[in-house]
């Protein structure tokens, strides 16, 4: 009834979430969100095939065009030099829609797609190849609400993964405002992505972030005046599901403004 590729709801979640089926074991199906960072996995009976209204995909133009709105710049007399990006991403199809957001939002921004226990094992190559400005890390993660308990980091796919990537960076740059580091996918345990030191992270109340809300607020980052604090909560607020998802601390914006053009 179901194969590798179909896209599907869970019958016993209200049919909230899009998936793609990307594996089968002995009747049970391995899910990736669409639109959201969340791996899963759900017994085949329990699967519903998508609608063609669910099926279409969010318009990521959209988020584009919410960047573009929220930073127009006067251009006649001054140029402008957007702070520089590094997204290391643990799903090559979230990667190359970040990258495309990027691109079209004239950010220089060099990509990696790692799996999630690699990223700590590489990081510090990177920004030293690099030497960016703000670092993504994201791809999946989850938290397992049978466990009951929010701080045991047992209880995330990933959350480990990315502390450890996180520390590794601040290993290199330990000052929040000369490296910004934004972490994190659906469900992760925002405090201890904070804690660790990321300027940004997901999820407050643990719930599912957009495929783009981790480069939605780097592009903010990166096109926010150098030296002067960023808008903290409207940032927030643009990501698809505003503080519950993503959280994060003031931070200085990364783009220099130079003067004549």
């Amino acid at each position: 009834m179901f194969n590798v590729g179909d896209l599907v709801t869970r019958n016993s979640y209200g049919n909230d979430t899009l998936f793609k089926i990307i594996e089968i074991k002995d009747d049970v199906a391995i899910l990736k969100g669409v639109n959201v960072r969340l791996l899963a996995d759900s017994p085949l009976d329990d699967l519903k095939l998508g609608t063609d209204d669910e099926k279409k995909s969010e318009n990521d133009d959209e988020v584009v065009d919410i960047i573009r709105n929220t930073y127009k710049y006067e251009r006649d007399e001054y140029f402008y030099i957007p702070g520089t990006i590094l997204h290391i991403d643990g799903d090559p199809d979230y990667f190359k829609r970040s990258m495309r957001l990027y691109k079209n939002a004239n950010i220089m921004a060099y990509g990696i797609v790692l799996k999630e226990d690699e990223i700590y094992k590489h990081i510090i190559k990177y920004i030293k190849q690099i030497k960016p400005d703000i670092v993504v890390i994201t791809g999946h993660d989850a938290y397992n609400r049978k466990s009951g308990d929010l701080k045991d980091l047992k209880s995330y796919r990933n959350t480990n993964n990315f502390i450890k990537a996180i520390a590794e960076a601040r290993k290199y740059e330990k000052a929040h405002d000369k490296l910004v580091i934004i972490a994190g996918a659906c469900q992760s345990n925002y405090e201890e992505l904070i804690k660790v030191g990321a300027n940004f992270a997901s999820s407050p109340k643990r719930v599912n972030i957009h495929a783009l809300d981790p480069a939605l607020v780097a592009s903010s980052i990166s096109l926010s005046e150098r030296g002067k604090d960023i808008d903290l909560m409207g940032i927030i607020a643009k990501t698809k599901y505003g503080k519950e998802g993503m959280g994060g601390i003031k931070t200085n914006g990364m783009m220099y403004i130079g003067y004549p053009r």
